[in-house]
């Protein structure tokens, strides 16, 4: 299930203190879900006593943060049956490897976003996912394709 700002921000203080440098404890949530920021960076929640149990609860909650990549890419193995549709529907791999990963062959590249290992979906090079850097988009193809749910996604 992924983390979204609303989830976060119910558990902010939602003073809009602008301790943390934002605007808003929204706009905290948003950039907190997208790792540009800590939550440890809310200091009422880690000063004041009274948000000790909301504190538990988004600390518990960001856990899955620390798995996923600089995409917010997380890959469950446990749930990897191995199909490689994720590999075969990727526009970067279609458009850059159409006669290996594009058609199924497997990848031809050097360096794949995606490339099956034993049997389970490993990620190669992040850098080339198009939901990464400061021009990404929100791409899922590779999620939407998968039938076991392994390829999940950080919501920002």
């Amino acid at each position: 299930m992924p983390i979204t700002p609303m989830e976060i921000y119910k558990l902010l203080p939602k003073t809009n203190c602008k301790k943390c440098g934002e605007q808003t404890c929204m706009a905290f949530a948003f950039k907190v879900v997208n790792r540009d920021r800590q939550i440890e960076e809310c200091t009422p929640l880690f000063e004041e006593e009274k948000y000790a149990k909301q504190k538990e609860q988004l600390l518990e909650m960001l856990e899955p943060l620390k798995e996923a990549s600089e995409t917010g890419l997380i890959v469950d193995e446990s749930k990897c049956t191995g199909c490689a549709n994720c590999i075969v529907v990727c526009p970067v791999h279609a458009a850059e490897d159409a006669y290996g990963s594009g058609s199924g062959f497997g990848p031809k590249i050097d360096d794949p976003i995606y490339r099956l290992e034993n049997g389970v979906l490993k990620i190669i090079n992040v850098q080339r996912c198009r939901r990464y850097g400061k021009n990404r988009i929100l791409c899922v193809a590779c999620r939407e394709n998968c039938p076991s749910d392994a390829i999940s996604f950080l919501e920002g």
